[in-house]
């Protein structure tokens, strides 16, 4: 039985956010060694040559006006959003940037209403989005119920949450044109690798590319560049043309259920019951945003 592209989108997002779920593993261990900007770079270099092998087809010049689309894509995408959230780490707590990114469902609908008129969500996501937060309040916290605030690091959460839902909706007005997802994801993975140069400076980036004769670490940056970053992207941003960014979006909810299954199975973390709470109302929000129920007209 052949499945309906909205199902295929569906799918496509459910299946990348168990990748993405479980990505923090690999970057906790990878940090033993490797500043946040040298994982960055050589996750996105390695994903950029990886479409290159699974496409080797050029990309012609798409003109000023579509060139500049994918250079806000990659520079949100990848530039922006990864490098807000990893210096947020560094000013403020996990709890707060847990809570705070994952607000992109909200951003998204919000700037679809102006962009994509055709997304506009009804009151049923916006119910659902509140209920997941709560969810991913509970998740995030898992008992420890104090809130740290640093202004530097919840805003610059705050402003990886934006890049999220810029990339989003840019994502999907750019596959509108059809273009072919591989090259395009690709186009965006060369502007936001050109743009991130600049921080290569400023936060002291080093090659020792003899770190990777480890295999820990040679297997993580590979799981992150080719899974994570080229197959990762290249889904999500086709399951965003067959769904819609906002619809799609909602799936990012799932990644503290992911992170928490990950972390019981392979760290040894324990399971509360807050924990249990808190992931039960993401999913009862992640299914009432989808419009699988309906309690809001």
């Amino acid at each position: 039985m052949l499945l309906s592209k909205t199902m295929q989108g569906h799918l496509t997002a459910l299946m990348t956010i168990l990748i993405w779920g479980t990505t923090f593993i690999a970057t906790k261990i990878l940090l033993l060694e490797f500043k946040p900007i040298e994982i960055l770079f050589f996750r996105f270099t390695l994903g950029y040559i990886t479409l290159w092998i699974l496409f080797p087809r050029c990309f012609a010049w798409q003109g000023f006006k579509h060139e500049f689309m994918f250079l806000c894509a990659g520079l949100c995408g990848v530039t922006c959003y990864f490098l807000c959230e990893n210096i947020a780490l560094t000013y403020t707590t996990a709890s707060n940037v847990g809570i705070i990114t994952n607000l992109v469902p909200i951003f998204t609908a919000i700037l679809a209403i102006f962009f994509i008129k055709s997304e506009k969500p009804g009151g049923n996501f916006y119910l659902g989005c509140l209920i997941a937060i709560i969810g991913v309040g509970l998740i995030s916290f898992n008992g420890k119920f104090v809130l740290s605030i640093n202004p530097l690091g919840d805003l610059l959460a705050v402003f990886a949450c934006l890049f999220w839902a810029c990339y989003s909706i840019l994502t999907k007005k750019c596959s509108n044109d059809g273009y072919h997802i591989i090259l395009l994801t690709r186009r965006f993975f060369f502007y936001g690798l050109i743009l991130m140069l600049p921080a290569l400076y400023l936060f002291n980036f080093e090659w020792k590319l003899s770190r990777f004769t480890h295999p820990a670490n040679l297997f993580n940056i590979l799981f992150l560049g080719v899974g994570a970053s080229a197959i990762c992207f290249v889904s999500w941003n086709y399951a965003v043309k067959l769904v819609g960014a906002v619809k799609i979006s909602i799936y990012i909810y799932l990644i503290p259920i992911l992170t928490i299954i990950a972390a019981i199975l392979i760290l040894n973390e324990p399971f509360t019951w807050i924990t249990a709470v808190g992931s039960l109302l993401t999913l009862c929000g992640v299914i009432l945003s989808e419009g699988k129920i309906k309690l809001i007209k």
